[in-house]
């Protein structure tokens, strides 16, 4: 039996499955968390996403982590390892390929102005949609390296190339070749990256960054970054959503909605779309298609934020939440409780409208925010839909979507079939089928065409059946309201 590895070097942590090159099935793991730096902090949803999380870490401390996670032999005998990390992380080096300073990662909320800075710079919102697909926001790394030199001049000077963390630990596996690679779905969130035609767009990095870098080559999906000093096949390596999308098996006709603090809504598409308001950022995914992902920024954290004024937990809200009906008796909150990027309204805050005497009771408030939560997120499947994107089946990921109300609700509100996979790390297994596929296509036992067929993941499936009737109406109720607090904020 041949083995596979695929490793998942997120924020917090490194993980690492091992799985039969056939099957798919996993025969062991590994995981270590990474060295707590100074100043780490925890989030609002237990993933770190609230301010005074880390914003910046060594790049070695990714190293020392995966060592931890492969101690005692968890990749004795595999053939080949995909990689797979934390996206929209910067790793500046110098000319002699040593880090400038430590990496800013993604959550890095300081480069809000350079990024405001740079939609100017090139003309608008419109101008960056056309370029790659994205408007630039704090998180990416070309807002990073405006950062940086705003703010670290002697730093920035010294930048002779630009990786991200996935980049990164696929180099140091192979040994530090002179060769740097990426694949086109890391690339595509960079801002400096055209989704569309494929290709960098170097002015862009040299607009933020105030002079030229050196940026890696662009892999395809089955093609291997290389082979280690002892002959261990590395294949192209990917962001953490793309090998999520890519453990899951999802394929055109699928979305997938994200419940953190934040949310996130993808599709597979066969082309890249661009968007001129910048709702939908143009990503590549790991398998030749593409991911347009719209991103809201109150998800998770609008239900938290209701289970504390009732002074309950998620579960306690989720309990209350099925007492009540759908509607809520009338009370509609829109959960803009930190702005919003879907409609486009960075300054406003949550509303909640439709009081009344008979309203006014615990259970409807916690309906009233699970369908809020959901009722924004349908809002962002509409966006794709809108643009042509079809969706039959919608995979629900997070801790959250395991709340019996969420399950109960979704389907009506989102429209579609709704699956909520096993818990699992998609990611580590996207990964590892990743490498799988650069394995059989060295073989010439895969064609680079189709990847290996893995079987789907054991899940939950949930129909929206005669409920759905019921979900126009709770999504009409809520549009309602959003038109006469935000008028024309989906134009």
């Amino acid at each position: 039996m041949g083995t596979v590895a695929g490793l998942d070097s997120s924020s917090e942590y490194t993980r690492i499955v091992v799985c039969d090159t056939d099957t798919g099935a996993v025969v062991r793991q590994g995981y270590a968390p990474h060295p707590a730096p100074g100043g780490a902090g925890g989030g609002e949803d237990g993933t770190g996403a609230a301010a005074g999380r880390r914003t910046e870490t060594d790049p070695q401390a990714w190293l020392l982590s995966l060592g931890d996670a492969a101690a005692g032999g968890v990749l004795e005998g595999v053939q080949a390892i995909g990689v797979s990390a934390q996206q929209n992380g910067l790793v500046a080096l110098d000319e002699a390929g040593d880090p400038v300073r430590p990496a800013l990662v993604g959550n890095d909320r300081r480069a809000q102005t350079a990024a405001a800075d740079l939609v100017d710079a090139l003309g608008g919102r419109e101008a960056w949609a056309q370029a790659v697909g994205a408007v630039p926001q704090a998180a990416q790394p070309v807002a990073k390296l405006r950062w940086l030199a705003r703010n670290e001049p002697e730093a920035a000077r010294r930048v002779a190339e630009v990786l991200q963390p996935h980049d990164w630990l696929v180099w140091q596996l192979l040994g530090r070749p002179q060769r740097r690679t990426t694949d086109r779905g890391d690339a595509s969130g960079t801002g400096y990256w055209s989704a569309a035609t494929e290709s960098w767009r170097a002015d862009l990095a040299e607009l933020a960054l105030g002079h030229p870098v050196r940026l890696p080559d662009v892999l395809g999906p089955a093609e291997p970054a290389g082979h280690t000093p002892e002959g261990l096949l590395i294949s192209a390596g990917t962001g953490e959503t793309m090998a999520a999308a890519f453990g899951l098996g999802v394929g055109p006709g699928d979305a997938v909605v994200s419940l953190g603090a934040s949310g996130s809504v993808f599709s597979v598409h066969h082309q890249a779309l661009a968007e001129p308001t910048g709702m939908i950022t143009s990503l590549a995914d790991a398998t030749g298609m593409h991911l347009p992902v719209v991103h809201t920024l109150n998800a998770v954290r609008a239900l938290r934020g209701a289970a504390e004024l009732l002074g309950t937990s998620l579960e306690g809200l989720s309990e209350l939440a099925l007492t009540s009906t759908p509607g809520s008796h009338g009370l509609v909150l829109l959960p803009y409780l930190e702005g919003e990027r879907t409609p486009d309204l960075p300054h406003t805050a949550g509303t909640l409208a439709g009081l009344r005497r008979e309203s006014m009771k615990p259970e409807h408030l916690a309906r009233a925010a699970f369908e809020g939560m959901l009722c924004g997120l349908a809002d962002a499947l509409d966006v794709l839909r809108g643009r042509g994107v079809s969706v039959g089946r919608v995979f629900l990921l997070g801790a959250a979507a395991g709340l019996p109300a969420v399950q109960a609700i979704a389907p009506a509100l989102l429209g579609a079939q709704v699956v909520v996979p096993e818990p699992a790390d998609y990611t580590a297994l996207g990964a590892a089928r990743q490498a799988a596929w650069a394995l059989g296509v060295s073989r010439g036992t895969l064609s680079p065409r189709q990847p290996p067929m893995w079987p789907a993941p054991a899940g939950r499936v949930l129909e929206p059946g005669e409920e759905l009737a019921v979900g126009q109406a709770v999504r009409q109720q809520y549009a309602t309201v959003r038109e006469q607090t935000h008028p024309g904020a989906f134009g």
